[in-house]
């Protein structure tokens, strides 16, 4: 550990930065960092101060004492539509590439490899909050919502949709955020992951 705090020595002193206003980038107090080279409290930087120290060097988190991390988390993107609109069939999920996040955002979103995926949304139902074409990434780990509710992928028999999801005693109440939006058949609804992140182009 004597190494990782000379590390962060090194590298503040080579920025220019001090040990104050790097503790107030954490939102800890002045002498926070201070502490932690001279008395070695805390032992261990939790993890997001290890994240933020990371990215505003520009190195990588096990400098400051985590482990190394790979330089980003590879989803696949599948051809299909979460439609927002009326719905859109869906015969399978066809792989057509992958694209690559950050691996922050990944450990932020708590994705776990292999349970997350990137689709392409269809239709205005849940405008504002998405618009037709925007990609969201789908944690497919997250099927049980909870009674305040969030934005859902669900599936009813061969049609899948982005909606908000919530649940009740009566079972899972399914809405659009669009009030103009069609109602939404009162079927069975199968959950197959939460919307965490959306992906949109400057329009």
């Amino acid at each position: 550990m004597t190494d990782v705090r000379n590390r962060l020595m090194t590298l503040a002193d080579d920025r220019g930065a001090s040990l104050a206003a790097l503790s107030r980038m954490l939102g800890a107090n002045a002498a926070y960092l201070q502490q932690y080279v001279r008395r070695g409290t805390p032992r261990i930087l939790p993890d997001r101060h290890r994240a933020t120290l990371a990215a505003f060097f520009g190195v990588g988190e096990e400098e400051f004492g985590g482990a190394k991390v790979p330089a980003a988390m590879l989803l696949p993107r599948l051809d299909l539509f979460a439609s927002a609109g009326p719905g859109a069939l869906v015969d399978g999920e066809t792989l057509i590439g992958t694209e690559a996040i950050d691996p922050t955002l990944a450990r932020t979103l708590d994705l776990k490899p292999g349970m997350a995926a990137i689709v392409r949304v269809r239709g205005d139902s849940m405008e504002p909050g998405l618009l037709d074409g925007d990609h969201i990434v789908v944690d497919r780990a997250d099927t049980l919502p909870g009674p305040r509710g969030a934005v859902y992928v669900i599936r009813q028999g061969d049609v899948m949709m982005v909606k908000r999801v919530a649940r009740s005693a009566r079972g899972l109440t399914v809405t659009s955020d669009n009030p103009a939006a069609a109602a939404i058949p009162d079927e069975p609804v199968v959950v197959i992951g939460r919307v965490v992140w959306q992906m949109r182009r400057w329009r």
